[in-house]
């Protein structure tokens, strides 16, 4: 798909970034047969069933409790590995390291040595859907794949949308776990069920099981890379067969994908670093964009093939910013690296004169606010503590209620903060609703001045390609200017940094970021479904 850009900063002009195409062509006809016999009419008067608006500052769900983190949320994590005897017991940790990429739900799928796929998933924690010892020990086996998730093409608490996804079809099982989003996956849907397919899932990760199914290309690497010259969007896939895994990443790179080796020669997918590094695993190299690997589980062998022609790359600055763990590699970059960067360059930007000391919000307000305080010259110190250990909120009564619930998560550190100017670093302002709750801890607390510095440009808009993400009129700097959102914030100073300064920290590398989110130059345009004829009963007149 050729790389668009979609119009520059008014409330509508998401309206402006559809692009009207029917879904991609599926061949030949569907090889499940239905025990209900279905056919596709055409007549004079054809019903047609309406298509779906598909803007893309409603492609995600924003579901975040109210006295919550107002952070964007990443919307999945993918582990795989092969080769080795304990195969799901280092997915479970592998998954447990990438917790912070989706906390609804999880699963892992293993290969036995029988040949015969067997999956365990559950909504909530990879430690709770696995606190049962016995279920890790129905998942035998030297290869297994994992994912934990958010949802964003699904409902967010529903089990049938858990993956790893476990089908079988006429050339035998296979298992996929994906991270990303498909932006097409309406047009794919209808143009499928138009053709006689059956979905259990409102995830759009099921969409690439019916088209590897419908290929009528063999072997399955084949039909893979046929499915995925259909989809348009993110994806960083994982499936496991009997006898193989292959590991799969979108010709623009935007959701991150990483290879590496346990000392025993068994090979490693995750989709950051960390997770290596937790189970021994020396990091090799990303899977490129566009790329698939195959590892053969016979002989190990490691063989890789190009999905499609190249692309220009786009990979998620986001990753950077918020989202992977600040010990990963990521796109080649340290993590805790770039944070820092933000934060030098956010002081030569806008410095706080008048400040005494620089906090971050924790936890991924650290190394921006560390930049910060090295560049300024000024005292850095923790004056938030987070507590990890309040859980969800369900109830929340009264404003009041809200706002203690508030100082549960985050309280000040008093000694920090009292008669003096604090600058407070954050990674990111979404909606604002954070900021303003840790302003007015800040004040309550004693601080003389509260100077909010955030370490990314202002969001502006929706992501479509797997981070959850409000619409558009829900992002405060898309709806304000910048003293409006100060005000509506209550700091004394606000400032962000620019576009162009975090273009400039990646010198050549600017141009392979997808910044949609602050830019709204979005590199793939969702695809608008048609309408198509509905199925109607064999039996009805």
């Amino acid at each position: 798909m050729a790389a668009a850009t979609a119009a520059a900063a008014t409330p509508t002009a998401s309206t402006r970034l559809l692009r009207h195409t029917a879904g991609a062509p599926v061949p030949g006809p569907h090889q499940i047969k239905f025990s209900t016999s279905l056919e596709l009419r055409h007549r004079s008067a054809a019903r047609l069933s309406p298509a779906p608006a598909l803007l893309p500052d409603r492609v995600t769900p924003f579901n975040f409790d109210a006295d919550g983190d107002d952070h964007p949320r990443e919307e999945c994590g993918v582990f795989g590995v092969i080769g080795d005897p304990d195969a799901s017991s280092l997915c479970y940790l592998g998954l447990q390291k990438l917790q912070h990429r989706g906390e609804e739900g999880a699963g892992i799928a293993a290969a036995g040595v029988d040949g015969k796929l067997k999956s365990v998933t559950g909504l909530g924690l990879v430690g709770d859907v696995f606190r049962d010892p016995a279920r890790l020990a129905n998942l035998p086996g030297d290869a297994a794949i994992g994912h934990v998730r958010y949802s964003t093409a699904g409902a967010a608490a529903a089990l049938r949308n858990v993956q790893p996804f476990l089908a079988a079809y006429r050339f035998g099982q296979v298992a996929v776990a994906h991270n990303g989003n498909l932006v097409n996956y309406q047009a794919l849907r209808n143009r499928l069920e138009a053709q006689g397919s059956i979905f259990n899932t409102s995830s759009d990760t099921e969409v690439i099981l019916h088209l590897i199914a419908t290929s009528l290309s063999r072997p399955l690497l084949s039909r893979i890379c046929d499915a995925c010259e259909r989809l348009a969007g993110a994806y960083s896939l994982l499936f496991l067969t009997a006898d193989k895994l292959f590991a799969v990443r979108d010709p623009m790179g935007f959701r991150p994908l990483v290879m590496g080796r346990r000392p025993n020669g068994a090979v490693v997918f995750a989709s950051e670093t960390c997770a290596l590094d937790l189970i021994d695993a020396t990091y090799e190299r990303e899977v490129a964009p566009g790329e698939v690997v195959v590892v053969d589980r016979r002989d190990m062998s490691v063989s890789s093939a190009c999905l499609v022609p190249h692309r220009p790359r786009k990979s998620c600055v986001f990753e950077h910013i918020y989202f992977a763990l600040p010990h990963s590699v990521v796109f080649g970059h340290a993590v805790h690296e770039r944070r820092t960067a933000y934060g030098r360059a956010l002081a030569e930007e806008s410095p706080a004169p008048t400040a005494d000391v620089v906090i971050p919000v924790p936890d991924s307000g650290f190394y921006a606010a560390l930049g910060f305080a090295q560049a300024s010259g000024l005292e850095f110190q923790q004056g938030l503590i987070r507590w990890h250990y309040s859980g969800r909120s369900f109830i929340q009564p009264s404003q009041a209620i809200r706002d203690l619930a508030v100082k549960l998560k985050l309280s000040p550190v008093r000694g920090v903060i009292e008669g003096k100017g604090v600058v407070v670093v954050d990674d990111s302002l979404v909606r604002g609703t954070t900021s303003s709750k840790i302003v007015r801890l800040l004040r309550d607390a004693g601080a003389r001045e509260v100077h909010m510095r955030i370490a990314s440009p202002p969001v502006i808009g929706s992501c479509l390609y797997g981070i959850d993400t409000p619409s558009e009129g829900e992002l405060i700097s898309n709806r304000m200017d910048l003293e409006g959102v100060r005000r509506t914030i209550g700091c004394d100073s606000l400032a962000f940094l620019s576009l162009d300064k975090l273009h400039s920290i990646y010198g050549d590398e600017a141009h392979e970021l997808c910044d949609a989110c602050f830019s709204r130059n979005y590199p793939v345009l969702p695809t608008v479904p048609e309408p198509v004829p509905e199925l109607v009963s064999a039996f009805e007149d």
